[in-house]
């Protein structure tokens, strides 16, 4: 726990971007066109992806990195503790997946992700 599990490049072109990498570093490239997005597989390394920059969640040069926890809700409540900022609360991305967004106090906007059921806490 507490893992660096997935970074994310913001781009204009998801796919052409994830396109870019893959041919760059050898990384496994899987494109997503129905949700325009793309993911890489790093050897050794985190997990990566590459959304469509909003202008809102994601903008050009925001790189986003991922820390897995098995309790976003408790985690988000320690990070406010700390003086960091809740940016977006533990968000759905599937049935079995969650993200959220923080700050911390110097600005630095983060991510968390968790593939635990919270109901099941």
């Amino acid at each position: 726990m507490n893992q660096i599990v997935h970074v994310e490049f913001p781009a204009t072109d998801p796919i052409s971007a994830g396109k870019f990498y893959s041919e760059l570093f050898g990384w496994k490239l899987k494109a997503w066109p129905e949700y325009n997005y793309a993911t890489v597989e790093i050897e050794g390394g985190p997990a990566g992806g590459f959304p469509q920059i909003d202008g809102k969640d994601y903008k050009s040069g925001d790189v986003v990195v991922y820390i897995q926890t098995d309790d976003i809700e408790g985690t988000l409540e320690r990070i406010e503790a700390l003086g960091g900022k809740i940016l977006r609360p533990r968000t759905a991305i599937n049935d079995s997946s969650w993200y959220a967004f923080f700050a911390d106090p110097s600005g630095n906007r983060v991510a968390l992700f968790s593939s635990k059921n919270p109901a099941a806490s």
